[in-house]
């Protein structure tokens, strides 16, 4: 579903915005990294925060991607969100280092054992914008 163009975007470290939906309707959104799995983007969250518990109770979301060399080359992928537990916090570590840099993911490793990270696993359904050729 992904072209070559949009997996090229979605490999660099750059911010995405997810969109998630609030229990009124309203949207809500969140500046994050993202990775991916194949077609499947990946974004690491703490559990409990706004946006995991949107899409627990509503897995519609819609993430955004611009390249900042150009603006005006964009994707939007919208689909379907599954959640769980980031078992050894492996993908907020792999996301710090690829943002930010080797060793930027000890962060996620020194947090207490209390605070659990997961894994949002969006798969797409639609893919806009003019990054998509």
């Amino acid at each position: 579903m992904l072209s070559e163009s949009v997996r090229a975007l979605l490999d660099r470290p750059v911010p995405a915005v997810l969109a998630t939906v609030n229990p009124d309707g309203s949207p809500q959104t969140s500046v994050v990294w993202v990775g991916r799995d194949g077609d499947d983007l990946l974004v690491s969250t703490a559990a409990g925060r706004r946006k995991e518990r949107n899409l627990r109770r509503e897995p519609r979301a819609s993430l955004t991607v611009y390249d900042p060399a150009d603006p005006l080359r964009y994707v939007e992928i919208r689909g379907l969100a599954t959640i769980r537990e980031d078992v050894g916090r492996s993908l907020a570590v792999g996301l710090a280092e690829q943002y930010e840099g080797p060793g930027a993911g000890q962060e996620y490793l020194d947090l207490p054992a209390e605070v659990v990270r997961v894994v949002v696993r969006i798969s797409p359904t639609k893919v806009v914008g003019t990054a998509t050729v």
